[in-house]
């Protein structure tokens, strides 16, 4: 059973639902003057558009699969994400 439980995990992958463009990012980020926000959406106007992000956004939270996702996981994958 340990066996199965670690391929399961290993070979889980992660995916976003719906669609999220570039402006729908901005749309979030309106209200959001900390300089996370700046510097995220920088990254993504470099970047031409959000695929780059959620491509790596998935794959690093895939290694919190297993202790959990939560707010503040996928808020220091983004930080690292636009600092890259």
């Amino acid at each position: 059973m340990k066996e199965l439980v670690r391929y399961l995990l290993e070979n889980m992958y992660l995916d976003f639902q719906g669609e999220i463009s570039l402006e729908t990012v901005r749309q979030f980020l309106r209200n959001d003057d900390t300089r996370e926000a700046r510097q995220l959406l920088q990254k993504l106007i470099e970047d031409k558009g959000v695929d780059e992000m959620l491509l790596t956004l998935a794959d690093c939270l895939k290694e919190n699969l297993r202790t959990g996702i939560s707010d503040e996981v996928v808020r220091d994958q983004l930080q690292l994400y636009s600092e890259s």
